[in-house]
């Protein structure tokens, strides 16, 4: 199954068929404010400025499941990305990414396997910043564990890679 298969609403309730993306390559990321992971924002701003003119896209999917991290309204969410981190990506409504209540794009994602990280894992999304690299096809190319920063050199080379 394609990325561009689903859709999901953007951060402001409104409908993103995420078929609009066909053509680029997406780096997808579930995102949250009061987590230890959240200054990879900054990272993931410099890829979307390095990399999005050139048929490359950071979509980020707020998500409240790890310990409450995402708690904020849409509008928090955005205030708070675009003036504490400047992202100039698009960001979605929240979504669960694990459960039974779990939007049905991480339901696909979930059968991705990590392994550029040394491990093999496939299954729940373990925590706010795992990412996946989409391919312009719409197919994944790789599930990258949370801790792997976004300019990590594996990722920047899959990314540009997959821009080639």
């Amino acid at each position: 199954m394609s990325l561009y298969d689903f859709s999901i609403n953007r951060l402001d309730g409104t409908a993103l068929n995420l078929g609009d993306f066909a053509g680029q390559t997406v780096l997808l990321v579930n995102v949250a404010s009061k987590c230890g992971l959240t200054p990879q924002y900054t990272g993931l701003e410099e890829l979307q400025k390095t990399y999005g003119d050139k048929g490359f896209t950071v979509l980020g999917v707020p998500c409240n499941q790890f310990l409450g991290q995402e708690p904020g309204t849409a509008e928090e969410i955005q205030e708070f990305c675009s003036t504490t981190y400047g992202v100039t990506f698009p960001l979605t409504e929240k979504v669960d990414v694990n459960g039974e209540d779990r939007h049905p794009l991480y339901g696909e994602l979930s059968a991705i396997v990590d392994d550029a990280d040394g491990e093999i894992y496939s299954g729940d999304i373990r925590w706010n910043f795992e990412k996946f690299l989409i391919g312009s096809n719409g197919d994944v190319i790789r599930r990258y564990n949370p801790r792997i920063e976004p300019n990590d050199p594996q990722l920047i080379a899959d990314i540009t890679a997959a821009l080639a």
